[in-house]
């Protein structure tokens, strides 16, 4: 078991840094979209932007953790089969998803801390504001946030969408390099 990447697959560290970070902006996303119609009197008022931020800054400092792993670690290669459309899309994607996270990110820290106050992270400790701003530009860059969150849930539909062609259509390796860190046999296709 590979905890770095090699030429043929992904380590354990990649890929659990990828499906931790799945599972949490799929949650932030979920709890995103379904906080803004809560009423004072639900329950979860309070308790579901808290659990949005704090989270949200979790994947900030995991974005940040999986660019640097990126970095330093041998990517593996694409598969023979793979069109050149195919890798240059797969690039603008990805690349695409970690600028929006980092947008998304920021964005919502200067939500959070528009009035001068910290962020509170499950009680571990607090991420201080660094700046004020007016509830206007408070109100854009909230929409900024809004608006990158359903980009970045655009994205990960075409990235699941390709997942799917390449595992059940080409059946080729894509799927298995990211779900297991062991080297499986690329297919002859």
């Amino acid at each position: 078991m590979d905890i770095k990447n090699t030429e043929n697959n992904y380590g354990l560290v990649s890929i659990l840094i990828h499906w931790l970070m799945a599972l949490l902006i799929i949650g932030l996303f979920i709890l995103g979209v379904y906080m803004v119609d809560l009423d004072y009197y639900s329950k979860w008022y309070i308790v579901a932007p808290l659990w949005h931020k704090a989270v949200g800054m979790l994947v900030f400092f995991l974005l940040f953790f999986r660019v640097g792993w990126v970095l330093i670690n041998t990517r593996p290669l694409p598969l023979s089969n793979y069109k050149k459309w195919e890798r240059v899309l797969a690039k603008i994607t990805h690349v695409s998803f970690y600028v929006l996270l980092f947008v998304v990110s920021v964005s919502g820290y200067f939500i959070t801390t528009a009035k001068g106050a910290s962020i509170d992270i499950f009680g571990w400790f607090e991420i201080a504001a660094i700046t004020k701003i007016d509830s206007e530009k408070a109100r854009i860059v909230g929409e900024l946030h809004e608006l990158f969150a359903y980009l970045i849930a655009f994205l990960f539909v075409l990235h699941v969408g390709a997942t799917i062609k390449h595992h059940f259509i080409d059946k080729d390796t894509t799927l298995l390099r990211i779900l297991k860190p062991n080297k499986p046999k690329e297919s002859s296709k």
